[in-house]
């Protein structure tokens, strides 16, 4: 009994926590940014945590780093390609495949 209470009272601080933290600019700030830096530091937070996230995880969810850098340089080639989202993800998702298939069969 005391792990539920424990687990759900932690639950209740997580989202509450998770709550303040979206609300309070909303409340707190009621006109509009004008500063100019503010603005292009606001713009570009979300791709850099989305970078942060992401980067880690390409790299530690493969079997090998070799895969995973395949992987990572065809995302980037066809990024930069302008390609779309589902079509990076599919080819990276094949690079690493047939890189793994490769080491699988020199190994």
């Amino acid at each position: 009994m005391n792990n539920y209470i424990q687990f759900f009272s932690g639950l209740a601080v997580m989202a509450g926590v998770t709550y303040l933290v979206r609300m309070l600019p909303l409340v707190l700030v009621k006109k509009k940014i004008e500063n100019r830096f503010i603005n292009s530091f606001l713009y570009y937070v979300p791709y850099a945590v989305l970078a942060v996230m992401t980067v880690p995880a390409i790299f530690s969810s493969t079997a090998s780093l070799p895969s995973a850098i395949a992987g990572f340089v065809v995302a980037l080639i066809l990024a930069y390609f302008e390609r779309g989202l589902l079509t990076v993800a599919a080819a990276s998702c094949a690079a690493v495949f047939i890189a793994e298939l490769i080491m699988k069969f020199i190994h």
